[in-house]
């Protein structure tokens, strides 16, 4: 256990450096190694609340708690009403009484930061409107797997400039990957992300860049990765998204034209017919399974980590 990790807060990639999330990324395969092996969390209690559900961040969270020893407790948005019922300052000082963790699944990015501003324990990002970092973590730790490296590894992006494509910049970059984020003109990523990349790359050694051209963007591609067009709470814009992305998807046209050997990735749920088609979401490049399962595994090093 690195004791410079220990009671920190995890919202966003850009507050590790890459000598620490390469460590988590260590740990996390010494803990797929032995799933059962390290039981840190005895005693421990994680509080799970949940402003958007999510059957993958709820479940990963409740076995990965379980698994080290410790226990998961599920708040659902109607017991909480985060900011309505009750004030996000009274829910992070009257859970850190109760429970050594929070993670937090939510809409507003400054949900998150609010309730680590008040917590006394560490709080998760499990998902918000800006940022995904758990499942960034995952990726990671997948093309890791799978490429033996992370320096160099070329990752093209295709689809709307959400939460996913924000943390595979700002992750991307510190890891030193060549991150290409493929969009419509007015779907780009926010451009304080996308700076806050730019700088993070220049330190250490990656790169970012957005353009607009999905099949240049895919040429040599190491990495295709992709997510749904129009997020949880984004309904009303869907149908805008879905005429703008259409030239986007991840198809076998576009798999074509990328490394022999690339990988293809989801963060799912996937809509099959609209950002990937099922042939390349269920074919020989696919490593979406995978990246499902080392959300466990990148998760529970989180937690023994932040809450050891």
């Amino acid at each position: 256990m690195d004791r410079r990790l220990v009671g920190r807060d995890f919202l966003t990639l850009a507050d590790f450096t890459a000598e620490e999330l390469t460590y988590l990324l260590d740990v996390a395969d010494r803990l797929k190694a032995d799933p059962l092996g390290t039981r840190s969390l005895v005693g421990k209690n994680l509080a799970l609340l949940f402003e958007k559900p999510s059957m993958r961040t709820r479940v990963s969270f409740e076995v990965g708690m379980n698994q080290l020893g410790g226990h998961a407790i599920v708040l659902s948005p109607e017991q909480v009403q985060l900011g309505k019922r009750e004030s996000i300052c009274d829910v992070a000082r009257v859970l850190s009484r109760y429970v050594d963790g929070i993670m937090v699944r939510t809409f507003a990015h400054t949900i998150v930061e609010e309730l680590a501003e008040y917590a006394d324990v560490p709080v998760i990002n499990g998902l918000t409107d800006l940022l995904h970092p758990c499942q960034v973590l995952a990726d990671l730790m997948t093309i890791r797997e799978k490429k033996g490296r992370l320096a160099g590894i070329k990752l093209t992006y295709l689809g709307d400039g959400n939460n996913m494509a924000n943390s595979l910049m700002l992750g991307g970059a510190i890891m030193g990957l060549a991150v290409t984020i493929a969009t419509a003109p007015g779907c780009e990523p926010p451009a304080e992300i996308s700076t806050r990349a730019e700088q993070l790359a220049a330190e250490y050694g990656g790169s970012v860049r957005i353009v607009h051209d999905p099949v240049a963007a895919v040429r040599g591609a190491d990495v295709l990765y992709t997510d749904v067009w129009a997020s949880m709470g984004q309904e009303a814009e869907a149908e805008l998204k879905r005429a703008a992305l259409r030239p986007y998807q991840l198809n076998s046209e576009l798999v074509a034209l990328a490394a022999p050997d690339c990988l293809v990735m989801h963060c799912l749920p996937a809509h099959y017919g609209e950002e990937i088609t099922a042939e390349v979401g269920w074919g020989v490049h696919s490593v979406i399974y995978d990246q499902a399962e080392n959300r466990l595994h990148a998760q529970k090093a989180i937690l023994h980590e932040l809450l050891g």
